[in-house]
């Protein structure tokens, strides 16, 4: 039965999303880790959400900033893209793991599998996520392609999954540093959680 037959009310969540890009913040090129952010979310969850939107260059102290800033204005989630690579100017994992009070090394660990999957230097990407309060900060790949991928994981031709994507974790991890109810449309991303921390309607 439809969601809106049972008056279904979902949290809101703020979330967070930050554009890392030397040229895209100076205005060299048009920024599309943003929309694929905003887009990707808008598509896979139910609940509410205020985006938080930032573009900034690759400069540590600065990207640290405001991921502190992020998660103190109430983001239960930030989301990166970019910087991630281990070029010089590639910082981002840096400037993540200086505000952590915990990290989560699984998000990393999957997010290489997946993109390996299409290309083997996928082992130069060097993405963190971690904890900071009741926030989850991860750190994405650069390319809204790659974006979608790590999120989503990977179907086979009859819609199957065949490698899960990290956002089917997000939901339960947020759960547990005691952020938002997060519900995911499962044609997306169908979240994961054990049954006893499922909500009831």
């Amino acid at each position: 039965m439809p969601e809106a037959a049972h008056g279904a009310v979902h949290d809101p969540v703020r979330v967070g999303i930050v554009s890392i890009s030397d040229r895209a913040s100076s205005g060299v090129y048009e920024d599309k880790g943003l929309p694929a952010l905003q887009d990707w979310l808008t598509r896979a969850l139910h609940n509410p959400i205020t985006f938080d939107a930032r573009l900034i260059p690759d400069e540590q102290a600065g990207i640290s900033a405001a991921l502190i800033a992020l998660v103190d204005a109430g983001c239960s989630l930030v989301l990166t893209t970019g910087g991630t690579g281990p070029a010089l100017r590639d910082v981002t994992p840096e400037a993540t793991l200086a505000v952590a009070h915990k990290e989560m090394p699984g998000f990393g660990e999957q997010m290489r599998q997946i993109s390996l999957k299409f290309v083997p230097t996928a082992i130069l990407s060097r993405q963190v996520a971690v904890v900071r309060g009741q926030s989850l900060i991860i750190n994405l790949p650069g390319q809204p392609k790659a974006i979608a991928e790590t999120l989503e994981g990977l179907r086979a031709a009859d819609g199957s999954q065949i490698v899960p994507g990290i956002f089917a974790a997000v939901p339960y991890c947020i759960d547990l540093i005691g952020g938002p109810y997060l519900e995911t449309r499962d044609e997306v991303c169908k979240a994961f959680r054990p049954k006893s921390a499922v909500r009831s309607r």
